[in-house]
């Protein structure tokens, strides 16, 4: 029996939540658990993980259309010592062997989102050439490495500077991209170690050099990933019932004064057109905001919206009854906003979204995170996306 393995734990200090942030339209952990899924010679994907929330977000992989594909997934806990900052994956690895069977184990990388279920069809395939122990991804860089010695001066390590090779006739050398690693559990026990014995080399694209550690890696990932085409089906539903919340939302969260003392929000025109192609579908649209001011309800009755749920303190209560009173289940909710007393809204309805410059732990929540920032066009872009289904 093959097994992958991926550890994925809920403390992150660069990125925090990192492991179910959104990446290219998904929480990060779905990539790599859907190339392990897809992968022919795996037949079960364990992840490993010490928080709720990241439990929550791989088990709704299952719920919806690609449920058939994650049917070989399985959410298992992980003790504090093995997902604390000191703790190595080997401590990790060998506290599920000791309580899991199989025959042969691959590590997968939750941060390599990049890795496909052909990269891992590749990985088994030299895992099953005679004499390989363990194997490993790599990718092959061309560059031109240099070392200094204990005196400080510098020489050449992988070429000659009197004869410095072309680009194209350079072999290179095998950088590990962290990806993935193959073994027996009777190797990881005898060794305690993901790697022993004779190892292969598997190469992978040399995009996938780069692994997420810190938030310059996110972009650059995210761009590789749409460069590459690595995409996943949409799972908008069916709205029925558009809320948002104003401020940071529909603004961009700024008060402004006149000089008589006057309060002022700069709304976005384009937003007001989107409202607008909601309700000639005939989907019903509201507000639902904690502030209690004038100016919010002459922009919604301006923009000509079904609700306003003014002074607010319970967002999800306000959701649950404006779905009571229009006969709509929360499923068929969107439900858009950027601070922390949205996330219990945005975690029950059917599509939750956010600006780009909400808060993180909202962002962490969302299903779909704007391009755009508060006040820029948040809720015409999610609007757009609605009713392009994409």
């Amino acid at each position: 029996m093959n097994v992958a393995y991926i550890p994925v734990r809920g403390g992150s200090k660069s990125i925090p939540l990192k492991n179910i942030k959104p990446i290219n339209g998904r929480p990060l952990v779905y990539w790599t658990v859907r190339a392990a899924c897809g992968c022919r010679d795996i037949d079960k994907v364990y992840i490993a993980t010490d928080s709720d929330r990241i439990r929550e977000t791989v088990e709704s992989f299952q719920k919806g259309s690609e449920a058939e594909l994650f049917s070989k997934a399985e959410v298992i806990g992980r003790s504090a010592e093995s997902a604390s900052d000191t703790a190595s994956t080997e401590f990790a690895m060998l506290e599920f062997a000791a309580e899991y069977e199989f025959d042969n184990i691959v590590l997968v990388q939750a941060t390599s989102p990049l890795l496909q279920s052909a990269d891992l069809d590749r990985g088994f395939e030299a895992y099953r050439e005679e004499g390989v122990d363990s194997v490993l991804s790599v990718v092959r860089e061309k560059r031109f490495h240099w070392a200094e010695d204990a005196e400080g001066y510098a020489a050449p390590t992988n070429y000659d500077v009197f004869h410095r090779p072309r680009r194209q006739e350079f072999d290179g050398y095998l950088v590990e991209n962290g990806a993935f690693y193959i073994c027996s559990k009777e190797a990881l026990l005898a060794t305690k170690n993901r790697l022993s014995g004779h190892i292969k080399a598997v190469e992978m694209h040399p995009d996938t050099s780069f692994e997420i550690d810190e938030p310059s890696d996110w972009i650059i990932i995210e761009a590789l990933m749409k460069k590459n085409g690595i995409t996943a089906p949409s799972e908008i539903p069916e709205i029925k019932l558009f809320l948002t919340d104003c401020d940071g939302c529909l603004t961009d969260g700024g008060m402004y004064y006149s000089e008589k003392g006057d309060e002022l929000k700069k709304f976005n025109t384009r937003d007001g057109m989107g409202f607008s192609f909601l309700r000639e579908r005939g989907v019903k649209t509201g507000i639902i905001t904690s502030e209690s001011v004038g100016l919010n309800r002459r922009r919604a009755e301006k923009l000509k919206l079904d609700a306003l749920e003014a002074g607010c303190k319970d967002k999800k209560a306000a959701v649950l009854r404006l779905c009571k009173e229009y006969g709509i289940g929360p499923e068929a909710v969107c439900y858009v906003g950027d601070d922390v007393n949205d996330i219990e809204a945005i975690r029950m309805v059917g599509y939750g979204c956010c600006p780009a410059d909400a808060r993180p732990e909202v962002k962490a929540e969302a299903d779909y995170v704007t391009v755009a920032k508060g006040g820029e066009g948040v809720i015409r872009e999610v609007i757009d996306r609605l009713i392009n289904g994409e």
